[in-house]
């Protein structure tokens, strides 16, 4: 259930991004391509160690590295967040300012969620 919540919201996120760069007349990377900036992983981003560490996991180890990383996850999109915040003039349209305060909002929500259920696997 969680990670179908997870999937369904940051596919509405993309979309809004990809809807937006288009509609500013910026390039959509593709849909699998590395998330890089400056030459380093997005926040929050997976390495290839810890995506094969995961596919690697069975059972409640799985679960335990799914709610590890995603909480890594989340909390680079937090981070990115507060920086689009603190950067002059980027949040000044409203739908943008709308989007950047949902997903800090859902983020969070998910994150104290995951948390909650890392803590009941007895970690």
């Amino acid at each position: 259930m969680l990670g179908l919540r997870i999937e369904v919201s940051q596919k509405d996120e993309i979309k809004m991004m990809q809807t937006w760069l288009r509609s500013h007349g910026e390039s959509v990377p593709e849909e699998h391509a590395m998330h890089l900036h400056d030459a380093k992983l997005m926040p929050g981003m997976l390495t290839p160690d810890q995506m094969a560490q995961l596919t690697a996991a069975k059972g409640t180890e799985f679960d335990r590295l799914f709610l590890e990383f995603m909480i890594q996850h989340h909390e680079g999109a937090l981070t990115m967040v507060k920086d689009l915040m603190a950067s002059p003039g980027a949040v000044q349209q409203a739908s943008m300012f709308a989007f950047a305060s949902d997903v800090e909002a859902d983020q969070s929500a998910e994150i104290t969620r995951m948390r909650r259920m890392r803590a009941a696997m007895g970690r």
